[in-house]
């Protein structure tokens, strides 16, 4: 008796205290779907604070996610599950490009691919910090900007991405009104180009 009590009780522990990549892959397993607000601070080698900005993130898995900049200044990203669409306001132009040669390697893999995650990422587990359940994601193809990816884990939600790309600098995300599973319409996930914005690339 007192040896299954000790294994219900391990067993117990072990799903209390699930680490970072086990709760990613429980959340890319049941959230097929989110929404929530975001803001972002970049900050150089040296820690003096460079960017802020804020505003709200989509994502539909597999391919489709879509990230609206609010302030200081406006900029949509649209990954249609086809195409990556970038426009920027404030330069009236809109970048286009094969969504298949930019997402590997990139916080939108980890959040709006597919389930192969452990194709494109080294994972481990990176402890607990602030109240939250760390992961740590190392790229395996070298074809991207980012050095590491940092994900926070609040008990099912994710809270907080930290990525650090290869000129030292970092970029935090805190995600805020998070929502799983909502009806979002396709139509947020298309992307047409204003009239009269230059487009570059192949559209």
């Amino acid at each position: 008796m007192r040896l299954l009590l000790l294994i219900f009780s391990l067993v117990l522990g072990n799903v209390a205290h699930a680490g970072g990549v086990e709760r990613l892959k429980a959340f890319v397993a049941s959230a097929k779907t989110v929404e929530a607000d975001f803001s972002q601070t970049v900050t150089d080698k040296s820690g003096r604070v460079t960017q802020q900005a804020n505003g709200k993130m989509a994502f539909s898995r597999p391919g489709k996610f879509r990230w609206d900049y609010l302030k200081p200044y406006e900029q949509v990203i649209v990954g249609d599950g086809a195409k990556l669409w970038l426009y920027d306001v404030d330069l009236d132009q809109v970048t286009v490009k094969p969504l298949g040669e930019v997402i590997a390697g990139t916080p939108a893999a980890l959040l709006a691919g597919d389930n192969s995650i452990d194709q494109y990422f080294i994972l481990k587990n990176a402890g607990e910090a602030g109240g939250l359940e760390w992961l740590e994601a190392t790229p395996k193809s070298r074809d991207t900007t980012f050095e590491k990816i940092r994900m926070g884990f609040k008990g099912d939600d994710l809270v907080r991405m930290e990525l650090f790309d290869f000129f030292g600098q970092r970029t935090m995300l805190k995600l805020s009104r998070f929502v799983r599973n909502p009806s979002i319409p396709a139509s947020r996930f298309k992307f047409t180009p204003p009239k009269g914005v230059d487009v570059i690339g192949d559209n």
